[in-house]
């Protein structure tokens, strides 16, 4: 096996071992426990960067094992998967630094622990598969490793949550199979290829590709939670905070837009797509997303299911990059996987901070909390800005680009869609940083629970994460045009794989 074939195993493997080797460890090994996660997450990170390096200069990297005869499970390593497992893996690593604070002395970690492995493992498979059934197999996968995530601390609520997330996304994976099926059936594979596979079918097809289109955009639509399959996702909410960032900013959510990248770039091609018309619907089911969790947001008083709100709406940018046809929407939908993933991280730590230190969960309850926990309250102010689309953060290079991208379409509609929504960002959030800045603060919190020592106001493993993604959502616009930042690789994304000959500003 070449180098070029055992790196994406590895990159898999730097979290699936550590995973595994973490279930078995006494609740008492602390130290070892926290060792073998970020061991796990640096050598990923590291493994990710010679990817990207290679991929950068036009090297290849992929392997495959056959299943059955015509039947592979294979994984590839290339600029759109990369951009995924790019952002799952830098997030992995704050996210296990922040758990590890945010579970300190909480029982059954090493079981959290181990899943949370596996969850990321998922994500990273899902990123690399080659193939429609690798996609399934790890889709299927992050939603049982997700599960018992969500229903950790096992209270009624949770467990409610977790039934509810599960239905869900197993409904969703019964719709994904059912089109894997009926296309393997039609055209003998399902790899994914620049332009597509579907097009290699007659016109006589058409209507049965429209029909498979509707069942792989629903199965993996309930994990990018578009109106009407969101309904899971703000019950989820009963998770603990590093479950809630890693639902919202790294794995399922981020997995089902992933999933919607794919099918319309290379399962259909976006042409094809095109000729086939349902670019346009999708589009519609994207912008309906976008206003409905914007509006429903504004009347969410649990701080947790606001930013959930937010979430339904934001992830649907993607969505809606995706169906504009023309490079510029793809760029901005590629760039805001990224960007979204970086702001609403931010956010659920900050949430979290908020819940661990002072006991606060409701909107209500945000007086004052910005003099107590002023760093915290920053990095919230950050991506609360960001996902308006305020100037110099990552959330206006996003917007700006789905707003020529729209132009460049013809769909000035979806514009106004994006202004829309911008302006519902600011009516709930802006009340959250007017509490957070400008009221009093109460006679007592909620339930003090960290009190704060001189400058520190929560302990550190808590509060370094949300300043450095609120650092990235900063840099990320600032130096969106450099070498290597998430605007300039979803460029290559859209040079190599959208359009070939495409040129771009």
């Amino acid at each position: 096996m070449t180098a070029n074939e055992w790196l994406p195993l590895a990159v898999l493997a730097s979290s699936l071992l550590p995973g595994l080797v973490i279930f078995a460890l006494p609740e008492g090994w602390i130290a070892l426990r926290t060792a073998l996660n970020l061991f796990g997450a640096i050598a990923k990170l590291a493994l990710v960067a010679v990817l990207l390096a290679g991929v950068s200069a036009g090297e290849e990297y992929g392997v495959r094992f056959a299943v059955l005869p015509g039947l592979d499970l294979a994984f590839k390593a290339d600029a759109l998967g990369l951009l995924f497992v790019s952002l799952s893996a830098v997030l992995w690593l704050f996210t296990t630094l922040y758990a590890i604070g945010y579970l300190e002395g909480a029982p059954h970690r090493s079981r959290f622990f181990g899943f949370f492995s596996l969850c990321v493992t998922a994500t990273i498979g899902i990123a690399m598969a080659a193939n429609l059934f690798t996609f399934f197999i790890f889709y299927e996968l992050l939603t049982l490793s997700t599960f018992p995530l969500v229903v950790h601390r096992g209270t009624d609520k949770a467990m409610r949550g977790g039934t509810i997330y599960l239905a869900y996304t197993l409904i969703g994976g019964t719709a994904l199979l059912t089109g894997i099926v009926w296309l393997h059936h039609l055209l003998g594979h399902t790899e994914f290829a620049h332009a597509g596979i579907a097009a290699a079918l007659g016109p006589e097809y058409a209507g049965q590709l429209q029909i498979i289109f509707l069942l792989l955009i629903a199965g993996v639509g309930v994990k990018a939670a578009i109106v009407p399959l969101h309904g899971w996702l703000p019950q989820a909410m009963v998770a603990p905070a590093p479950v809630s960032a890693l639902l919202h900013a790294v794995a399922v959510v981020k997995a089902g837009a992933f999933g919607i990248v794919r099918i319309v770039y290379e399962v259909y091609g976006i042409e094809f797509a095109q000729s086939l018309e349902v670019l346009l619907p999708l589009a519609v089911f994207a912008a309906v997303t976008i206003v409905w969790g914007s509006f429903r947001a504004l009347f969410q008083d649990d701080l947790k299911k606001r930013l959930a709100f937010s979430t339904v709406s934001q992830v649907s940018y993607i969505v809606l990059g995706v169906a504009l046809f023309g490079p510029l929407g793809t760029i901005g939908g590629l760039v805001h996987l990224v960007h979204q993933g970086i702001m609403k991280i931010t956010l659920f730590f900050c949430a979290g901070n908020y819940a661990e230190t002072l006991g606060i969960h409701k909107v209500s309850e945000m007086n004052g909390a910005g003099r107590r926990m002023p760093l915290t309250t920053l990095a919230f102010s950050i991506g609360a800005l960001g996902m308006m689309g305020a100037p110099l953060t990552a959330g206006a290079i996003s917007k700006a680009w789905l707003s020529d991208g729209a132009a460049a379409a013809g769909m000035d509609w979806a514009i106004w869609v994006l202004w829309t929504s911008s302006l519902l960002n600011a009516a709930y959030f802006l009340p959250i940083l007017w509490r957070a800045w400008f009221r009093s603060a109460p006679a007592a919190w909620p339930e003090e629970r960290i009190a704060a020592r001189g400058r520190r106001e929560t302990a550190w493993l808590l509060l370094l994460p949300p300043l450095v993604t609120a650092a990235m959502t900063l840099a990320a616009a600032m130096l969106a045009e450099s070498p290597g930042s998430p605007l300039e690789w979803a460029k290559l994304i859209a040079e190599r794989e959208y359009r070939q000959g495409v040129t771009l500003p």
